[in-house]
C-alpha cells in the first residue's frame, strides 16, 4: 500500500499532523539545547515536514479563494 502524501490527506489530517510535526520540532529542539540530541538529522527532516504541510495548506488556500473570486 503507497505511503500518503501531503495531497492525499484532508484539511482537518493536515492540520492535526501540523501541530504534531510542530511539537515534534519543538521537542527536538530541546534536546538539541540540553545536549540529550543524539542523532541531528531528525531536525531537518521535520522541518520539511511542516514545511511541506504549511505549503499544502496554503495551496488549498489560495485555490479556494479563486474559485471564489477573490482572488485579484
Amino acid at each position: 500500500m503507497p505511503k500518503e502524501t501531503v495531497h492525499d490527506l484532508g484539511d482537518v489530517q493536515l492540520i492535526e499532523d501540523l501541530a504534531h510535526a510542530k511539537s515534534e520540532l519543538r521537542s527536538l529542539r530541546f534536546k538539541l539545547a540540553t545536549g540529550s540530541l543524539e542523532n541531528t538529522s531528525q531536525l531537518k527532516v521535520w522541518k520539511k515536514k511542516v514545511a511541506r504541510i504549511n505549503t499544502e495548506l496554503r495551496e488549498r488556500e489560495i485555490a479556494a479563494a479563486e474559485a471564489q473570486g477573490s482572488v485579484s
